[in-house]
């Protein structure tokens, strides 16, 4: 259950926040000297918390990199343009705003109450890649946090047949970019906390925010309802994901004999 904003120790939630992020950047090695990170920028809590999180480690950290903030407006009906370069220039951080007509695409091609999010993802991959390469970026920073990742485990789990989560770091496939996930270990609640706080001005996604049984939507609510009656599930699902014993499951590219 959220907290009231009133009674969080903002200072200490800001601590946390920053602890598991260095936590992550650590255990996977996300930054090195001479990156240049294009932060991909939705206009929601987590892209916002990603960017503040890692503006506060170029300060403070002996790891030196450049960032820039990247939004690929996609043309949504009533999408507020002026929002994020009137934030981005008073926060003083260099970005980029991209156009590319994604929503039209994704309206012709996704039948009505079907969902968008597959198709919407790999339409806005390919740009943002492009645009990196552009930008002379060698990472893409992605806002996914600790529950995202625990949702795709059980999705791939109950509806995929197969065991894969999201992965912290990750090469794309021909090699250009690292694609990263310094939230990795971060809780939605907590980043949801930190973004009201901080009074981000939040751009709502209009193209799927609506379609309510969305299978990422169950997953979600069935966590939630675990949690409550088991406390601390998410976080032993997470040290599982982290302990994994590959000769103990079922894979026969595991097992010797597949090689002979």
């Amino acid at each position: 259950m959220m907290q009231d904003l009133k009674t969080i120790d903002y200072q200490k939630l800001t601590k946390k926040l920053r602890a598991a992020t260095w936590n992550a950047i650590v255990d996977y090695k996300l930054l090195k000297d001479g990156d240049r990170i294009m932060v991909c920028l939705s206009g929601g809590k987590d892209s916002y918390t990603l960017l503040d999180i890692l503006l506060h480690y170029q300060k403070t950290s002996n790891i030196k990199f450049e960032l820039i903030a990247v939004n690929l407006d996609q043309k949504q009906p009533g999408f507020p343009v002026d929002v994020l370069p009137k934030y981005l220039t008073e926060l003083g951080v260099e970005f980029k705003i991209v156009e590319q007509d994604t929503y039209s695409v994704v309206k012709e091609k996704i039948e009505e109450g079907k969902t968008t999010c597959s198709l919407c993802s790999r339409l806005r991959r390919g740009r943002l890649y492009t645009t990196a390469e552009e930008l002379k970026c060698n990472k893409l920073a992605l806002g996914h946090h600790r529950d995202d990742i625990i949702e795709t485990f059980l999705l791939n789990l109950f509806f995929g047949g197969k065991l894969e989560a999201m992965p912290p770091k990750y090469t794309t496939d021909d090699g250009r970019f690292e694609v990263i996930r310094p939230l990795a270990y971060c809780k939605e609640e907590e980043i949801e906390l930190y973004s009201d706080y901080n009074k981000f001005p939040i751009i709502p996604c209009n193209l799927c925010g609506s379609q309510p049984k969305l299978q990422r939507q169950e997953i979600k609510n069935m966590l939630k309802k675990w949690e409550e009656q088991y406390p601390d599930r998410s976080s032993i699902i997470i040290t599982a994901l982290k302990n994994v014993s590959p000769s103990h499951l079922l894979d026969v590219f595991f097992y010797d004999d597949h090689h002979k």
